[in-house]
């Protein structure tokens, strides 16, 4: 087992695990600290960690705090990435930045993905993806998150690319960039809040052994990067995709109207459909990351047993 780089501070539960070989899932905290109200977000991220350890694995959440980044989180640190306003959203190209300043940061899933690999970590849950943004064409909206599964040997479980982007497109650039694209249990490809985003899943695999077994058939074939694991949302959480899609647009429209563009615009749009849905959304945003928690937890004991 590669030990985790020098300038990581991974607990040592986590480093156990690693050091002996157990499974051990990683999770993002920007959900924490941008995509969920508090004190809702502190609640969510234990209840996850709890999930992942019910399967059978070691939960590992990542962030930087004081400018070290950090694998895994005590409660006071989950509920400081939770109220503090401060806490900076961290993709790949803030990394150093935040670092050198001695900063706190929450990490997108393409800066998890990254530290994670780092620590030596392969199975990586979060809730949705980023991508395409609509109307890419103009703006050239595209999250390092596509790039990032080009570069870096992590599996992502996710439930699909979050609704309120380009999903199409974003299918398109994975296709380019040699992503496999994995739908769990179904043909079709899952859009966040809902099961099915229209466009059909590019690869299909029904258990969790076998996706572990696409894992270790992929690097064992040399060929780096990530994978996509598509977990759709369960039935009973799901909203239908034109309730949610005419909230998203309406969502988007406004928006526009205001400027909001760059990193402030996927919280933007998940506050307002949190609004405009009554709460519906974050329910829903809640469910399907615990879903996505089992599944991942599952990938990570099948990796860790091959």
């Amino acid at each position: 087992m590669t030990e985790p780089h020098p300038m990581l501070a991974v607990t040592e539960e986590v480093r156990d695990a690693l050091a002996s070989g157990r499974p051990v899932v990683a999770l993002e905290s920007t959900i924490i600290s941008h995509g969920m109200p508090y004190p809702k977000n502190v609640q969510t991220a234990r209840e996850v960690e709890q999930i992942i350890r019910e399967g059978g694995a070691v939960p590992a959440t990542v962030a930087i705090l004081h400018g070290v980044p950090r694998i895994g989180l005590d409660d006071a640190e989950l509920d400081l990435l939770g109220s503090d306003e401060h806490v900076r959203k961290v993709s790949i190209r803030d990394l150093p930045w935040v670092v050198a300043r001695g900063e706190h940061g929450a990490t997108t899933v393409a800066s998890t993905m990254r530290l994670a690999a780092l620590a030596g970590i392969r199975v990586f849950v979060t809730g949705g993806l980023g991508g395409v943004h609509r109307g890419a064409e103009n703006s050239m909206d595209v999250s390092a998150d596509l790039t990032e599964l080009s570069l870096t040997d992590v599996a992502v479980v996710s439930a699909g690319v979050k609704s309120l982007l380009d999903i199409g497109r974003t299918l398109e650039v994975l296709e380019t960039l040699g992503v496999p694209v994995i739908s769990v249990g179904s043909d079709d490809f899952p859009s966040f809040y809902s099961r099915s985003s229209g466009f059909r899943s590019p690869l299909r695999l029904d258990a969790a052994t076998e996706v572990a077994a696409t894992m270790r058939a992929k690097w064992d074939l040399g060929i780096a990067g990530g994978l996509v694991v598509a977990n759709p949302i369960p039935v009973e959480d799901e909203i239908p995709e034109a309730k949610i899609g005419r909230l998203i647009d309406a969502a988007v429209a406004e928006a526009g109207e205001r400027g909001i563009t760059g990193a402030a615009i996927t919280p933007f749009l998940l506050g307002r459909i949190v609004e405009l849905s009554d709460g519906d959304s974050l329910r829903a945003n809640i469910a399907l990351v615990k879903n996505n928690a089992r599944l991942g937890a599952a990938v990570a004991v099948a990796y860790a047993a091959l």
